[in-house]
């Protein structure tokens, strides 16, 4: 109602317009009112005068063209239609998002399912496959004892001999130091064979086993390092031979045999440097011991 009262009010303005001088319209346009205006009755008369200068315009115009008065929709409405119609098409490209979006999570949960289906089963496959191995390994060798007997007593040897005997551990622990482990296990392998009583026999022992820790020959190393703490020696190197021979268990699965070296290795060698303690923590943890 408001809008058809304010084009009546248009439409009569111009037509004054019309009738009078050409400035008469301005002359209106530019007289201050006496009587102060709120802010909406200002946006009213703006309009107003719009619409009056809009007319005016459209009138002029017909009279120098001849052409017929067309009236055009007012601008706001045709604004208004537009973002209207920018909105629809707005909320029907959301639809189309959120149903895409929808279809996408309910393939994600899916692929998540199959996922988890398939690690159970793979874990499955692998603790079979442990067991087998496991029983293979039983079959193949003989678990190691875990607590060693006391060392023979040591025979005298001729002072040649002693000299030739460290002479020949010096060059296999040289080797060793210079990374040719295959060389040095040969050495060691050697000294132990040729000779057996020596002082430095059960040393020899525990670096023959590094180097078949270092090959993977687990089995061999066990029994290596076993000879080496036969009677739990109190030397520096006792200590980590204890956690070799751990490893080496764990190496052929014999896991309870593991736990109980290393629960020895505590009791034997309470003040064990800090380096094996914590090698002998993961080995435990290895063996998954209790």
């Amino acid at each position: 109602m408001r809008r058809v009262r304010l084009r009546v009010l248009g439409l009569a303005a111009g037509a004054v317009l019309l009738s009078a001088p050409p400035f008469a319209g301005l002359a209106f346009a530019q007289t201050p009112m006496d009587d102060p205006l709120d802010a909406r009755d200002a946006k009213r008369m703006d309009r107003m005068e719009k619409v009056v200068r809009e007319l005016r315009d459209i009138v002029f115009h017909a009279q120098k063209t001849g052409a017929p008065v067309v009236v055009q929709p007012a601008d706001t409405d045709a604004r208004i239609a537009e973002q209207a119609s920018k909105i629809t098409d707005l909320e029907q490209t959301l639809t189309k998002l959120n149903g895409t979006l929808e279809a996408a999570t309910h393939e994600l949960d899916q692929a998540q399912r199959d996922n988890s289906a398939l690690k159970n089963q793979l874990k499955a496959l692998s603790d079979r496959l442990s067991a087998d191995e496991q029983k293979m390994a039983e079959a193949a060798a003989a678990a190691p004892p875990p607590a060693p007997p006391p060392p023979p007593e040591a025979s005298p040897q001729p002072a040649d001999n002693k000299a030739a005997a460290a002479d020949a551990f010096a060059k296999a622990r040289q080797l060793m130091l210079s990374g040719d482990y295959d060389a040095a296990e040969g050495a060691f392998s050697s000294y132990v064979t040729t000779y057996p009583d020596t002082t430095k026999t059960p040393e020899a022992r525990y670096w023959w086993g590094k180097t078949l820790m270092v090959r993977g020959d687990n089995i061999k190393a066990a029994g290596a390092f076993i000879g080496a703490i036969r009677g739990w020696p109190q030397t520096a190197w006792a200590p980590d031979a204890v956690v070799e021979l751990s490893r080496a268990l764990v190496g052929v699965k014999k896991p309870a045999d593991a736990c109980e070296t290393l629960a020895e290795l505590k009791r034997r060698y309470p003040k064990a440097p800090a380096a094996v303690t914590t090698r002998a923590a993961a080995v435990r943890a290895q063996a998954k011991c209790a």
